[in-house]
C-alpha cells in the first residue's frame, strides 16, 4: 500500500508542477531583447550626471553638499582677481560618487546646472575616464583627461545629446 501512496504522491507533485509550468507558459514574455529593445527607466532614476556649464552661477552648494567629495569646481575672475558667478571648470569623479542626488537638489538656479539623466548604459574603459570635467562650451555629458594625449578627451562609446537638451526635473 505504501508503494501506491509513493506514486501517487509524487505523480501529484509533477502535475502540480507541470501545472505552473503550463500556466506561466501561455502569458506574455517579460523579458526585453536589451540591445534591439530598451526600457524606459522610472522618472526618478538617478543615472549619469550631466552638468551645464552655462547654466551654473559657481555658489559651490553642490560641492559642500557632496557626501563624497567627489565634486570640485573653479570660479571665472575677472579682470582685477575678483570671482564672477561662472565656471571655469567642473570636475565629478564617478568612482567616489555614489548618485544620492544632494547636489541636484542644492542647485538654487531654476533650471538645475547639475542634474541625473535617464541614461543607463555609462560605460568606462578606463580609471581616467570616471572623471569628467566640464569647462564653457563642452557638452553635457563631459569631457576627460587623456594622460597618453595630454589633451581632454569625449567619452567614447557614449551618446551625447547635442543638439536636445535632456529631461531636467
Amino acid at each position: 500500500m505504501r508503494y501506491f501512496f509513493d506514486i501517487y504522491t509524487a505523480s501529484a507533485g509533477i502535475l502540480k508542477g507541470l501545472a505552473i509550468t503550463f500556466k506561466t507558459m501561455l502569458k506574455p514574455s517579460v523579458t526585453v531583447s536589451y540591445p534591439s529593445q530598451k526600457l524606459k527607466p522610472y522618472e526618478r532614476y538617478r543615472g549619469m550626471l550631466l552638468f551645464d556649464a552655462e547654466t551654473c552661477i559657481g555658489c559651490n552648494l553642490c560641492v559642500k553638499a557632496c557626501p563624497s567629495a567627489c565634486i570640485a569646481l573653479e570660479n571665472q575672475t575677472n579682470e582685477q582677481g575678483k570671482k564672477i558667478a561662472k565656471t571655469k571648470w567642473y570636475s565629478i569623479d564617478f568612482g567616489k560618487c555614489n548618485f544620492c542626488r544632494l547636489c541636484e537638489e542644492s542647485c538654487p538656479t531654476k533650471a538645475k546646472s547639475i542634474w541625473h539623466s535617464l541614461d543607463y548604459e555609462a560605460v568606462f574603459f578606463s580609471r581616467h575616464e570616471m572623471v569628467r570635467c566640464w569647462q564653457p562650451k563642452d557638452p553635457w555629458i563631459g569631457t576627460y583627461w587623456d594622460p597618453a594625449s595630454a589633451s581632454y578627451k569625449l567619452p567614447e562609446g557614449t551618446q551625447i545629446p547635442m543638439e536636445e537638451e535632456p529631461v531636467r526635473r
